[in-house]
């Protein structure tokens, strides 16, 4: 096809999530709500770690601070779109703001991959390795390991938009997702997109993978050091770690879905991203933070303080 004959796309239809009106009215209620509780959640302990000294001193709570503050990117890079659009006849974003969904998502998306390998490090650290663990994960380690996750993050996202910006694309410039993504924009492009879907599966599927391995090899590894200390810290320990397994699961399983077969046309695609985009980032305050002692305790004094002051 002679590429004088693409015309040229400034913007882009998002099919959503659903076409019916009734439906549409329903998720903007429940997607509102869901959002808002993901910003006040995650803003909540990013403020508590950070007015509390012995939080921001704990190598765990440093890291969830961390994770709070990329889960509310996370949910933010389309989920305020989405909500507007239920409202709207047609559903439009600008290739600009195509690819800048695309960046945010990746740098998000990658950063959290990271944090949650460090994460389970951290853990295997205090529990495998407690002698050694202020050592091990001193403040230097932590803030290293953020920085990495933030690196990691902006080169798998500079990877990605590399790919798609330069592609041709023609009529229909329709999404069949409420977000732009990889996978959805390399099959409106106006060439043989094969290649380039197994550079996308060596790169998003290879970072999904590859950290939801090393997740479970650190949790299953922390499981059978409990398991062989006492059989009573088993119990305790298996339901923490089955708590995170969910939430990392619910993350990395969509992902690793969609990007392992980036040629599928499975209509199920799009919810699934709203796992990894609205669920997990409000699931993680509760399972990883507002579930422990130390946390509520913490922020218990930072709204006495803030109600003592007023």
């Amino acid at each position: 096809m002679d590429m004088q004959n693409y015309s040229v796309v400034t913007e882009f239809v998002l099919l959503g999530l659903c076409s019916s009106q009734y439906l549409q009215k329903f998720f903007f209620i429940f997607f509102s709500g869901m959002y808002m509780a993901i910003i006040l959640g995650n803003l909540l302990i990013v403020i508590t770690v950070i007015s509390a000294p012995n939080l921001q001193s704990s190598p765990m709570y440093f890291l969830l601070g961390n994770l709070s503050f990329v889960d509310m990117w996370l949910a933010s890079f389309a989920t305020p779109k989405m909500i507007r659009d239920f409202l709207s006849d047609k559903k439009i974003i600008s290739f600009g703001g195509c690819m800048f969904q695309i960046f945010l998502f990746h740098f998000a998306g990658g950063a959290e991959m990271v944090l949650l390998v460090s994460m389970a490090y951290d853990r295997y650290v205090a529990i495998c390795k407690p002698l050694h663990y202020m050592t091990m994960m001193s403040r230097h380690t932590c803030i290293k390991l953020v920085l990495i996750s933030w690196v990691i993050g902006f080169l798998h996202s500079i990877s990605q938009i590399s790919f798609t910006v330069n592609l041709p694309y023609c009529d229909p410039n329709e999404v069949d997702s409420f977000h732009c993504d990889l996978p959805q924009m390399i099959k409106l492009a106006c060439m043989d997109t094969y290649v380039l879907g197994i550079l996308m599966i060596s790169d998003s599927g290879l970072i999904s993978v590859s950290c939801f391995l090393l997740v479970m090899i650190s949790y299953t590894t922390i499981l059978l050091s409990v398991r062989k200390r006492a059989a009573g810290g088993v119990v305790k320990a298996l339901s923490t770690c089955s708590a995170h397994i969910m939430v990392v699961t619910l993350f990395f399983g969509p992902c690793i879905f969609i990007y392992l077969w980036p040629f599928s046309e499975f209509a199920v695609d799009k919810f699934l991203s709203v796992f990894y985009t609205v669920f997990t980032p409000l699931l993680n305050p509760f399972i990883y933070t507002l579930r422990n002692k130390e946390m509520k305790a913490a922020m218990k004094k930072v709204w006495n303080r803030q109600v003592s002051f007023h």
